[in-house]
């Protein structure tokens, strides 16, 4: 679909940005209320849990499906689209009377928050151009440790002072402001018409060309274990275990997310400098299993705080060179369908991760747990197709 106007790129990107963090928000500010749910609700760390990854669950079984959305019908409607679901979302959550209607609550808003990851990344994929793409998306991709650390200072706060419902609804106002601005202000990129892609091979699903897509989204389902254990469990670590008050750990908490979003942008830049996005995320991969194993040795330590911020910043590096290079082998009249099932695996193994290693936890403490996540960035480092890296068509 042919824009009406040429807007600023740079825009683009904040807008772009806003709605992913406010998706992230709401998606990823769920594992902050495990503390409430446990003091306040009486439920178990595996209970909580649960009820927390059910985001997780709604994000995961529409990711696809907005990607093929986003495919058909452009960026702007689909990002509106997907927020006002979020709104709804949350806002319906506020209210709820159960657990049970909380989680199916929680679920809606995750499907509404997965048209924000295709749609803004394919704003940001479709303005910059092959040079300044990796620092774009770098920059695009701050919007998660961004929103993180948002909700690290929001979530666990607002509920301890005023409640869930009052929380929920600052959360609803935010996704509400993110869709009015993608419905102001983004302007779909100029595509191919689909004749012209024809003769250029980019309606060929690139799936069929060779196995490099594949290997991307398993490399990269793997490398988001470490980063989700270390941004559920940070905040009850860092009180259960190092004694820290609530305001505390979650100040802490959003700092380390300065640092995650830094590592993100220094990723993407040196993506463009190389000319290699993968080059750069295998090496990622090889950082984060020696830090999740070193700061599972150390748990123990007065070293352990220092490894857990470092983690956050590295265990989320990886992202926007994985989600730029799908973006690119994808093409234009793909990249959503690419961009979503890349998500899809990421988020599919986020939704395990809360309950999982809440249990490993349960049973073992956090030193084993976050030693045990320390296989899951190691088996990752051989799938990278660094050897099959090859021109980028978009």
């Amino acid at each position: 679909m042919s824009p009406t106007r040429t807007p600023d790129k740079w825009l683009m990107l904040g807008v772009s940005m806003l709605g992913q963090v406010a998706g992230t928000i709401f998606v990823n500010g769920a594992p902050f209320l495990i503390t409430f749910l446990r003091d306040d609700r009486g439920l178990s760390l595996r209970e909580a849990g649960v009820v927390v990854a059910a985001p997780f669950v709604g994000i995961t079984v529409s990711l696809v499906v907005w990607g093929l959305v986003v495919d058909r019908i452009g960026e702007r409607s689909s990002m509106t689209t997907g927020l006002a679901i979020v709104t709804i979302g949350a806002t319906g959550a506020a209210f709820s009377t159960s657990l049970t209607a909380l989680a199916l609550w929680f679920v809606l808003g995750g499907i509404g928050a997965g048209s924000t990851n295709s749609a803004s990344g394919r704003v940001v994929v479709g303005w910059f151009p092959v040079d300044r793409r990796g620092t774009a998306m770098g920059i695009r991709q701050t919007g998660l440790p961004l929103g993180v650390g948002t909700a690290a200072l929001l979530v666990p706060n607002v509920a301890e002072a005023d409640g869930l419902r009052t929380t929920l609804l600052i959360v609803a106002g935010i996704a509400l402001a993110g869709a009015v601005a993608s419905a102001l202000l983004i302007v779909d990129p100029p595509r191919p018409t689909r004749a012209e892609a024809a003769d250029s091979g980019q309606l060929v699903n690139p799936y069929r060309r060779d196995h490099r897509l594949t290997r991307i989204h398993l490399a990269s389902a793997l490398l988001v274990v470490p980063q989700f254990t270390v941004w559920t469990y940070m905040l009850v670590w860092l009180i259960d275990e190092k004694g820290w008050s609530t305001f505390a750990a979650s100040a802490l908490v959003a700092a380390t997310q300065v640092l995650g979003a830094g590592g993100r942008i220094a990723a993407g830049w040196w993506s463009d400098q190389v000319g290699s996005r993968l080059g750069p995320m295998r090496i990622v991969a090889i950082v984060a299993a020696a830090t999740m194993l070193s700061l599972g040795l150390l748990s123990g330590t007065p070293l352990a705080v220092a490894l857990i911020v470092l983690a956050t910043a590295i265990t989320v590096a990886d992202n926007g060179l994985a989600f730029t290079s799908v973006a690119e082998i994808g093409g234009p009249f793909w990249s959503g369908r690419a961009m979503g099932l890349q998500n899809t695996g990421q988020y599919l193994v986020s939704a395990l991760v809360p309950p999982v290693v809440g249990a490993v936890v349960e049973g073992r403490g956090y030193g084993f747990a976050f030693a045990a996540v320390a296989i899951f960035p190691l088996v990752a480092i051989p799938l990278v197709p660094v050897r099959g890296e090859r021109g980028r068509p978009v």
